[in-house]
């Protein structure tokens, strides 16, 4: 199946000792090009699972949430 994603938001909570996690050093322009990176992009998996683990895969984060809309071929 296809998606696209129109909506997500990414998990910056990895915890790096001493309280701190990488949500406290990552600026606002890297989470939003992030962001930018990802909105509107087509993905070919089985199903939601597939769909989050393939983004996961590539973008290097954990996916908090997700929006896509299935694309009929």
């Amino acid at each position: 199946m296809q998606f696209q994603v129109t909506a997500i938001e990414f998990d910056f909570s990895d915890d790096i000792g001493d309280g701190d996690t990488m949500d406290d050093f990552l600026t606002d322009e890297y989470k939003q090009d992030l962001y930018d990176d990802y909105i509107g992009t087509f993905w070919e998996a089985d199903d939601e699972d597939d769909l989050v683990e393939e983004i996961t895969a590539a973008a290097g984060w954990c996916i908090k949430s997700i929006d896509y809309r299935h694309i009929l071929t």
